[in-house]
């Protein structure tokens, strides 16, 4: 075995870098990577949402499991080939996936990665079951849009449909209009985008009118803000890319006004050059007043919105920061101060958004600087992410000591947009649709 190893590793230093016979290479070591963090599931955690594969056993996010690892997985087993991993997990979701649990669950997340890979699974791989699946959550989750200020509240029960959580956050809020929009579409039902959208306009109305920035906390039944603190990170970050996004996939003008008057207040408030580099920084919502020089990996998503924006100057930019960010230890830590380039929060939880966000710009530019990055960052993560029977987190990149835990969104997005850079064109081009925030794949199958 060493020998085959010694073998393949010298072949690999043989090949011409973007060659053909390099992308075949890493794209089977990336669905190689993708069965063995599948196997460590089906062995240890089957039926559960994630797998622990240290400690050899698995976890739910809830009292009950959901699936979220094979729903969450699905898509990328769709594009990248593996017919036997997608038997497996269609099987144990037809069989096993059942929504009429007394379980309060978080609306959004849910509906990002079990919804939203449900109605991606569905466009894929054509079972009507998978969109029948997609409308029965929707439903059970429907009364979160119920409150007064049309701002969803957080969380619901899945059986009762009783509300709960009335401080929200703008990602909560609208990082769920590209999953109840594409219902809308295969379903011929416009109340599920219509909900969803009015809760997006309603935070969106309740902008500081001088930055028209948002901030991080909002009552959804008074309206008023909790938190005013401007960035784009967590409890932000996927409303602005909805807002793009939902303009790119459903040709809503609305978003479309939305989005070109929030960029402008992040790109006058947020943006931040410093000898570190090009950053995005945080801002008091109503003053534009800097208040931290923080930047983290939840961040770096921005990088493939300024691509799909067409504003590659900027991403260009600040992808330079991000792969310096990466590069300081190997691995990127979940937040950095900019300014002194120091870490303040040292994990990694294999996050895909600064692999997602080089990987746009190598779609895009050819520019082989993005491809030569995107092979460091995935041979990153098979250096000090794998284990024996798996991969899993990072305790902190400064020491890369292990954390024994693996979350569905490593095959739904990370090793996802790892296999992209050297995908054939035949398996996916990202031109021919939307990916959404947990990087399942919506087609406008749809006539308008």
């Amino acid at each position: 075995m060493a020998l085959y190893l010694l073998f393949i590793c010298a072949g690999a230093q043989t090949m011409a870098p973007g060659s053909v016979d390099e992308k075949e290479f890493y794209a089977e070591k990336v669905k190689t990577a993708f069965r063995k963090a599948w196997n460590a599931y089906k062995e240890y955690a089957w039926g559960l949402d994630a797998v622990n594969p240290i400690s050899q056993k698995g976890h739910n996010w809830y009292a009950e499991p959901l699936l979220m690892t094979p729903v969450d997985a699905y898509s990328t087993m769709c594009i990248m080939g593996l017919e036997e991993e997608k038997k497996e997990a269609k099987e144990l979701i037809f069989n096993n996936l059942n929504f009429d649990k007394d379980l309060e669950i978080q609306q959004f997340e849910i509906a990002i990665r079990i919804m939203g890979g449900l109605l991606s699974a569905y466009q894929l791989d054509g079972d009507p079951r998978f969109l029948a699946l997609a409308e029965d959550l929707a439903k059970r989750m429907m009364p979160v849009f119920e409150s007064p200020t049309g701002i969803p509240y957080r969380l619901v029960n899945l059986r009762t449909g009783k509300v709960r959580g009335e401080i929200t956050n703008p990602c909560e809020v609208g990082s769920m209009l590209l999953e109840y929009g594409v219902l809308s579409k295969l379903t011929g039902k416009p109340e599920y985008y219509e909900k969803c959208k009015r809760g997006v306009v309603a935070v969106y109305d309740r902008r500081a009118p001088k930055t028209n920035l948002v901030g991080t906390n909002i009552n959804a039944e008074t309206g008023e803000w909790t938190n005013k603190d401007a960035h784009l990170s967590g409890c932000i970050d996927a409303y602005y890319e909805y807002l793009l996004k939902g303009w790119l996939l459903f040709g809503d003008k609305d978003l479309k006004k939305m989005w070109n008057t929030c960029k402008k207040g992040i790109a006058s408030y947020l943006a931040d050059e410093q000898e570190s580099g090009f950053w995005y920084g945080h801002a008091d919502m109503e003053t534009g007043e800097r208040t931290s020089t923080i930047f983290g990996a939840l961040d770096c998503f921005y990088g493939a919105c300024l691509c799909l924006d067409k504003n590659i100057k900027d991403a260009r930019k600040l992808q330079a920061s991000i792969n310096r960010m990466w590069n300081m230890h190997g691995l990127e830590p979940e937040l950095l101060d900019y300014k002194n380039m120091s870490v303040v929060a040292g994990y990694y939880m294999a996050r895909p958004e600064a692999i997602e966000a080089n990987y746009y710009l190598w779609h895009y530019t050819k520019d082989p600087q993005y491809y030569e990055m995107g092979k460091t960052m995935f041979d990153a993560i098979e250096k000090h992410c794998q284990t024996d029977n798996g991969y899993v987190q990072i305790n902190d990149v400064r020491t890369m000591e292990k954390w024994d835990t693996l979350e569905s969104f490593f095959f739904a997005e990370t090793l996802k947009y790892c296999y992209l850079y050297f995908a054939p064109e035949e398996a996916f081009s990202l031109d021919r649709c939307i990916l959404n925030t947990e990087a399942h794949p919506f087609f406008k199958t749809w006539l308008d």
